[in-house]
């Protein structure tokens, strides 16, 4: 048995040597990867000609026409069925008309009520309305208990009970006792329509601008619904004497849930715009495991620009990893040229909608091109450009900040750590991987949506949370351009190393899912 070991071991000594030596198409590839072209690429795409790159705009689409012609001009195929672009449907209101009438009385807008949201086209009427107190369902209080809410117009009251404390991490929106959440909540027990009662009528009229969503309103499957917020005096002609100065008596009020007979029409009109938003995929197709894929993304997009003078440059966020996957692509493009391009087709994608809710990627993972049981990997970059002020450790000129390769597969991490220890040595930082961080990066960018899918993904951030992010000064003068490079350096050896090797990254760890 000694024997054999021995013999076994020897066996696997130049299978070791090799595991540590450095490949030389590699480092010529990732020489491809300069402060020069990483520079031009970014002056461009933060120019003031791309106008902030919103979702959706011209200059989203003027960035998506530039990297997609980068590409092509790379060598790489449209990666979209013979297109370079993958655009997704948006929609937004228009115009929007309501009527409500309580017991044969006309409510006034603006001085009675105001509509927060509903579905196109809503007519309803009532003789009925239940009363759940505050509206409030969480693991440690639930107004709701024993309503039965099917199809029925529901009344609660805004704010909280003296005292109270959300469970779990939900917080502003996302709280249970904000009026998204009431709403929220009363929508999924079954309810048709939901005024909230407030003391601050009359009001002003809204003048706010609707917001572009990816939620089609005509989508099939989905129930009329209307949603107002409501004076104290909508309350009293419903509820009589108990609804009298309801929503500023709240505090000290104790709620009961109770039924109220009333005669309440509601109607609710709004014309839909629509538009559309671009991906950018393009794919570059590997030797013998082509029919497997390495997913390499950013986002294009940023914030746009308020009226015709404040443009919000988006730099850093998410600029550099805008350039970052461009150099990337470049690299692999050398390796080829050489007659050393990948063993896996190498897809690089930037996507749009990610500061609206990380539409693009979400779409792409609804909609894939290429099979994601099939994608070995994703690797996303979203700001690597500038230096985190906060960070009082380590060497601040030589680390990039790495979220999620303790997750989903065992092979990440050993991956990531032994090519950065091999070619580029970089402080790995993982301040940002701890679940219990506050700022829940790992669920706030683009990778997410694959890993909920099942893709193993590493995620590169620089942490720049500072004066200048989500700011007009957000501008390419400010990029470290040295720093940029070496990181995207570092992306593109590890992708090298996942595109490359025999076998696809194992997924043998769950996602750990937010609460």
């Amino acid at each position: 048995m000694r024997i054999k070991h021995f013999a076994f071991a020897l066996l696997l000594l130049p299978i070791m040597a090799n595991a540590q030596k450095k490949n030389k198409s590699a480092i010529k590839a990732a020489n491809a990867v300069t402060v020069a072209d990483l520079k031009e690429h970014l002056y461009t795409i933060a120019s003031k000609e791309m106008e902030g790159r919103d979702t959706p705009s011209p200059g989203l689409e003027k960035a998506a026409e530039y990297i997609a012609n980068y590409l092509k001009s790379l060598g790489y195929a449209p990666g979209n069925n013979g297109s370079y672009k993958m655009y997704y449907p948006l929609y937004r209101d228009l115009e929007i008309k309501s009527t409500v009438n309580v017991n044969g009385e006309t409510i006034t807008l603006n001085g009675d009520y105001q509509n927060i949201n509903g579905t196109q086209g809503y007519e309803n009427k009532f003789s009925e309305v239940v009363f759940a107190g505050y509206g409030i369902k969480d693991s440690a209080r639930n107004d709701f208990e024993g309503l039965n809410l099917k199809d029925k117009l529901v009344l609660v009251v805004d704010g909280t009970p003296p005292g109270y404390k959300p469970s779990g991490n939900q917080r502003g929106f996302m709280s249970p006792a904000s009026a998204f959440g009431k709403i929220g909540t009363a929508t999924q027990l079954g309810a048709a329509a939901v005024m909230i009662v407030y003391n601050n009528f009359p009001r002003k009229p809204m003048a706010m601008q609707a917001r572009w969503s990816t939620r089609d309103p005509n989508a099939a499957g989905t129930a009329p619904f209307m949603a107002i917020s409501v004076s104290e005096k909508v309350a009293e002609i419903i509820m009589g004497q108990d609804g009298k100065d309801l929503a500023t008596n709240a505090k000290s009020g104790n709620f009961k849930s109770k039924t109220y007979s009333a005669a309440v029409r509601l109607s609710y009109h709004k014309e839909i715009e629509t538009s559309k938003a671009p991906n950018v995929i393009a794919i570059m197709e590997g030797a013998d495991k082509k029919d497997e894929y390495l997913l390499i993304t950013a986002h294009m997009d940023h914030l746009g620009k308020r009226g015709d003078s404040v443009i919000y440059y988006g730099a850093d966020d998410d600029g550099s990893g805008t350039v970052g996957v461009m150099s990337v692509a470049k690299a692999f493009a050398e390796a080829k040229a050489k007659g050393k391009g990948p063993r896996r087709s190498v897809v690089i994608m930037t996507v749009s909608g990610e500061e609206k809710g990380l539409w693009g990627s979400a779409y792409y993972a609804e909609h894939p091109v290429y099979p994601l049981n099939k994608t070995t990997a994703d690797l996303n970059i979203d700001m690597i450009g500038r230096m985190d002020d906060t960070r009082k450790v380590g060497d601040s000129t030589n680390y990039v900040y790495v979220v999620g390769d303790d997750k989903l597969s065992t092979d990440l991490k050993k991956i990531s750590e032994g090519v950065n220890k091999l070619y580029t040595k970089m402080e790995l930082d993982y301040k940002f991987n701890d679940p219990k961080d506050p700022n829940r990066i790992y669920f706030r960018s683009d990778h997410y949506n694959f890993a909920a899918k099942g893709v193993p993904v590493i995620f590169y951030y620089d942490g720049m949370l500072g004066a200048d992010y989500h700011k007009p000064t957000d501008t390419p003068d400010k990029i470290n351009y040295e720093l940029l490079r070496k990181r995207a350096q570092l992306v593109f050896y590890t992708g090298w190393e996942m595109a490359n090797r025999d076998a696809m990254l194992k997924r043998d760890l769950k996602l750990e899912e937010p609460k």
